[in-house]
């Protein structure tokens, strides 16, 4: 059964204006974006009373990042937080079951990072830090047991070491006596998102004992000890996997954590596996082996007797739909507890007296959070925000139907929020508020419209709140495919910075955008070219209808990944509609992307195989057949550390744009992935976008 409260989107358009435009406002920039203070996810004590986020601040002038830690007192929300000093670097903080702080520090003999431990009171008042762990190697993360007994702690060790970090891990691919890599067919990925593999080495997760504060022993290895059989593989899993895939049992007893196999098959497979280790120094369980597709998110309930966690249905398809499977610890019953639930489930928590659980899913442009009765099955949107849910993330249950969360929106980044009773939560932060309240407001506006097959397809406009006069277009296109410009704060591609420069920015969630079904999502399988384009098409039309303030005459298109191409396709198959483009890691060639990116899974699964056993459908959607018909002005831009998308096929497209003597220009980030991360670079990124976007708008 499905039950819904508080759900408020119609089919009609719908508007949400900002305050009315200050005269001492200015439009955001680059700058500002750059700059705005980034709030961390939170972090609560045991008792729920305390909590700890981080906040990170970005000098304007250097541009370098600092961290700050504050706590809060939960029990007084009107309090301010306190800035914690701990006399040096800390990240990852954690409360222990004894009330301290623990984190990461790097600021031990040697320079490794490792766990440090320093009490704490309400008032923020800390003691001085002790170093709790002393291991060979640096600590990626740590998680601690609800008893406070033992600690979990993960980092890159080689899988024949016994110990956390062995002298030579990281080595066997470097055979010398030159500085070549040599990697073996047997191996997995070679290299993955923007690192080139260590065969040998991998993310790999011990248990020690807590002995007076201090990690004891030589630790137990969860993988097992090493061997023929053993477990050989990637925890968390890369690149992406973090401390949500670990989780110790209540007792104590042991360890559930997730990881996929790491062999030739890993690059075409989707079969991560959630395991259990009872800490006897044995080999670990398989407690998903029956499923060959995802597992993941373990999450035991506090009473020691369910097991929660996300699964997807299909292997090789990474973008399936997660549903909420609960496993009876004692008997190993295993029922999927939201089959029927047509979203998939980004995150689950438990409430501290193991009667629900709180999750969160994209639904339509929202985010929300969502209350699910383990019982039944049944699931409850929670009305949390007044107005629109945008996008709720790092849910914290508390005792006493409390939640802490996180809260953005396409209009402002995170901040922090406490719900009691499972009522409209209050803010407990303003992190980037007075940062905000100094520039112009934007207004964003929903929309839907039929699309392909005569679907409803939504969008948003967004544009500076109160501007007179026309503005040019902007059509922004997601990446993934399977993902979404929904109402969401981005750090890269936002909707709010581009909205102040002058341009109404209009974004589409065409079939295969993720948030309205799975059959939604899986629409653009092998169909790249297809819906989405004529989608795109016909929501620029209706944006366009909807607001007469928009100049459709001026249009510029843009987008990443995906979205970079579906420019290299418009550019070939709408190549009238535009007056520019900016095309970021985008697929120009799809024979060549096939045989030179890393995770083989995605194209396997979106194009019906190999390259070799479906040349057609790869071809059929291939733009680099169409590049006798561009003509529009585009903007090339790639990451050289970019594996998912190499490089190449940057040159690919700015070659043929060269060829065909349409104007163009190659913005190359020797030290970016696909993403573009650094400060120095954001800016840089974003004055040339302005820049191209500019010199053929007519804008002033």
């Amino acid at each position: 059964m499905i039950r819904r409260t508080g759900f408020a989107i119609s089919l009609a358009a719908l508007a949400f204006a900002a305050p009315s435009l200050a005269q001492d406002t200015a439009p955001m920039t680059a700058q500002d974006l750059v700059t705005m203070p980034r709030l961390g996810a939170p972090v609560a004590s045991s008792d729920g009373r305390l909590a700890i986020y981080t906040v990170a601040s970005t000098d304007p002038e250097s541009y370098a990042r600092t961290t700050t830690l504050y706590l809060r007192d939960l029990a007084a929300p009107q309090a301010t937080a306190v800035a914690l000093d701990l006399g040096g670097s800390a990240s990852s903080p954690a409360f222990g079951a004894d009330g301290a702080l623990y984190f990461l520090s790097d600021r031990g003999a040697g320079g490794t990072t490792q766990v440090w431990r320093a009490p704490l009171d309400a008032s923020g008042t800390t003691g001085s830090p002790v170093q709790v762990t002393n291991v060979a190697t640096d600590v990626a993360g740590f998680e601690l047991s609800p008893d406070g007994r033992k600690i979990a702690l993960f980092g890159d060790v080689a899988r024949d070491c016994p110990t956390f970090g062995c002298e030579g891990d990281g080595t066997a691919h470097l055979p010398g006596p030159g500085d070549g890599l040599l990697y073996s067919s047997e191996d997995g990925f070679v290299r993955h998102w923007d690192a080139w593999e260590t065969p040998g080495t991998f993310g790999r997760v011990f248990a020690f004992d807590l002995v007076g504060g201090k990690a004891a022993g030589a630790g137990i290895p969860l993988d097992g000890p090493a061997g023929e059989g053993a477990l050989v593989g990637d925890t968390p899993t890369k690149p992406f996997g973090g401390g949500e895939e670990i989780a110790w049992a209540p007792d104590g007893s042991g360890v559930f954590f997730a990881a996929r196999r790491s062999n030739a098959d890993e690059p075409t497979s989707t079969n991560v596996d959630i395991w259990w280790n009872d800490l006897t120094g044995s080999a670990p369980v398989n407690l998903t082996d029956a499923n060959e597709a995802t597992d993941t998110l373990p999450a035991p309930s506090p009473d020691g007797k369910w097991l929660a966690y996300a699964a997807m249905a299909r292997p090789g398809y990474e973008a399936d739909r997660l549903v909420i499977h609960l496993r009876n610890l004692a008997t190993g019953e295993t029922r999927a507890l939201t089959e029927s639930f047509d979203r998939s489930f980004g995150s689950l928590a438990w409430t501290p007296d193991s009667r629900w659980i709180v999750a969160t899913a994209q639904d339509v442009l929202d985010t929300p959070a969502f209350r699910i009765d383990p019982a039944t099955g049944e699931v409850e949107e929670l009305d949390l925000m007044a107005g629109n849910e945008a996008h709720i993330g790092n849910v914290v249950p508390l005792s006493g139907e409390r939640l802490l969360f996180t809260r953005d929106s396409i209009g402002a980044p995170p901040e922090l929020f406490l719900s009691q009773g499972w009522q409209q939560a209050a803010p407990l932060t303003e992190v980037a508020g007075r940062h905000l309240g100094r520039l112009a407001p934007i207004v964003t506006r929903r929309f839907s419209f039929a699309g392909a097959n005569g679907d409803t397809v939504w969008g948003q406009i967004t544009k500076l709140d109160g501007q007179d006069g026309p503005m040019p277009a902007i059509l922004y296109v997601h990446g993934g495919p399977q993902g979404s410009f929904n109402d969401a704060w981005s750090s890269r591609w936002n909707p709010r910075v581009v909205a102040s420069q002058g341009y109404a920015v209009i974004s589409v969630d065409f079939h295969g955008s993720t948030g309205y079904g799975q059959a939604f999502t899986d629409a653009i399988n092998r169909d790249w070219g297809g819906k989405p384009l004529e989608d795109l098409q016909k929501g620029l039309a209706a944006a366009l209808t909807l607001d007469p303030q928009i100049d459709g005459t001026r249009a510029c298109a843009m987008g990443a990944s995906y979205g970079g191409y579906m420019m290299n396709w418009i550019a070939g198959r709408w190549p009238d509609r535009f007056d520019c483009l900016v095309q970021h890691d985008g697929l120009f060639d799809m024979r060549s992307f096939y045989y030179a990116t890393e995770e083989l899974w995605f194209p396997r699964w979106d194009f019906g195989g190999s390259y070799a056993e479906n040349p057609e459908l790869y071809e059929k959607w291939n733009p680099v057949h169409h590049v006798g018909n561009w003509k529009t002005p585009m903007l090339v831009v790639t990451g050289q550390k970019d594996f998912r998308v190499p490089y190449t096929q940057a040159l690919g497209a700015f070659t043929a744009l060269h060829q065909q003597d349409v104007p163009a220009q190659l913005l190359v980030f020797p030290e970016e992935n696909h993403w573009v991360l650094d400060p120095k670079n954001s800016l840089q990124w974003h004055e040339t976008v302005f820049a191209w976007l500019d010199r053929w708008l007519g804008k002033e």
